[in-house]
């Protein structure tokens, strides 16, 4: 994927096809570089879906996923099922590392600086999907022991057992549980699935922890109820049904249900773990006043993807998404929070980060970079 860029270079980019007031917004938004504070080099590992997947399922299934997806950055395809860069590239480019590899890359990898985990439509729960969290455990699990054997007899650039002590751990799932039990459940019958989602989070954890892991940063699922992918496909019959901005008011109450959960779980588990730091990141937050406040961030039609089919209010269709034939897209430049119906733009995924680059989002209020300080 070519070397990650400064943090810097999140402004640069920010300034590229925006108007000058809206620069002055979002660049405002955006921490000065961390990079010269970090003395170590930052490894990271991260598990879960297609939020952070940065080529994960197109290594796994071979499945192709060229333009319009990577338009906006890579000019090619890139693996990723977004316009440009996800959050966790820029997140890795603030610390100005190169973006993850993902783990089942077969050509070119490199892992020097960990490896992504992720997989587009993975869940926490070990059902009907090939790669749920308990899976990208245990390959990560499997790396870590070949790693540490490798360079026991002298191999470089691998991740040293140093690295892994050091490493941050990164969880970003949960969504794709939320949105296939409202397939076939009611909002109560769904409401009562999401312990058993939080617990096979909290066994991925503890698996981390015993592993030799400290630092572990956990991301809340966003609001699923602004979704365009589910504004068409489980559109309201009642005015009551939606909130203020248009989005379906149960699948946001899941969605926060889930996440005080997630929550109240990353309290016990710092009770429970000796010198381990624990970061709870509210993603929801941070994206829903995307929604709620999108003139403010100059985004246009905030429910609407940039790419698909139909038209108004939404631009999807399950039967000719992005990519399909005769699926329609947006201009370039133009600022869209969705990208597929699903997935985030990179204009949408630029004020998410510089907000948890901020942290304060953060529970603790601790910075992204603290894992790579002395």
């Amino acid at each position: 994927m070519g070397d990650g860029r400064a943090a810097s270079s999140l402004v640069q980019v920010l300034i590229y096809q925006v108007s000058i007031t809206l620069v002055v917004v979002v660049v405002s938004l955006v921490p000065p570089s961390f990079c010269d504070e970090c003395s170590r080099k930052p490894v990271i590992f991260n598990f879960g879906d297609s939020n952070s997947d940065t080529g994960g399922i197109a290594a796994a299934l071979g499945l192709p996923i060229g333009l319009p997806n990577g338009r906006t950055f890579f000019r090619q395809s890139s693996g990723r099922l977004s316009d440009g860069r996800l959050v966790i590239d820029l997140l890795c480019e603030s610390l100005n590392r190169s973006y993850m590899t993902p783990y089942l890359e077969s050509v070119g990898p490199n892992f020097t600086n960990g490896a992504n985990f992720a997989i587009s439509g993975s869940a926490t729960l070990p059902e009907f999907v090939p790669f749920s969290l308990d899976i990208q455990v245990l390959q990560f699990l499997r790396f870590q022991s070949l790693s540490l054997q490798f360079t026991a007899q002298g191999w470089k650039d691998l991740v040293d057992e140093e690295g892994f002590q050091n490493a941050l751990y990164m969880f970003d799932i949960g969504q794709n549980d939320l949105a296939g039990a409202f397939t076939d459940l009611s909002y109560e019958q769904v409401i009562q699935k999401i312990p058993s989602f939080l617990a096979e989070i909290k066994v991925a954890v503890w698996n981390i922890y015993k592993s030799g892991g400290k630092n572990i940063w956990i991301h809340s699922t966003g609001p699923l109820g602004c979704l365009p992918q589910k504004l068409s496909t489980m559109a309201a019959k009642t005015a009551a049904e939606v909130d203020e901005y248009g989005c379906l008011k149960q699948l946001n109450d899941a969605a926060k249900q889930f996440n005080e959960g997630l929550s109240a779980l990353c309290t016990e588990l710092r009770t429970q773990m000796k010198n381990v730091t624990i970061v709870y990141v509210d993603i929801y937050a941070i994206k829903y006043d995307l929604f709620a406040n999108s003139t403010k961030y100059g985004f246009e039609n905030p429910l609407m993807a940039c790419c698909g089919y139909g038209g108004p209010p939404y631009n999807f269709n399950p039967n000719v998404t992005c990519g399909r034939t005769g699926y329609n897209i947006c201009n370039e430049g133009s600022r869209y929070i969705s990208w597929d119906g699903t997935h985030y733009t990179e204009a949408a995924n630029l004020v998410v980060v510089s907000k948890i680059l901020s942290a304060n989002y953060s529970q603790p209020q601790i910075k992204f970079n603290y894992f790579c300080h002395a």
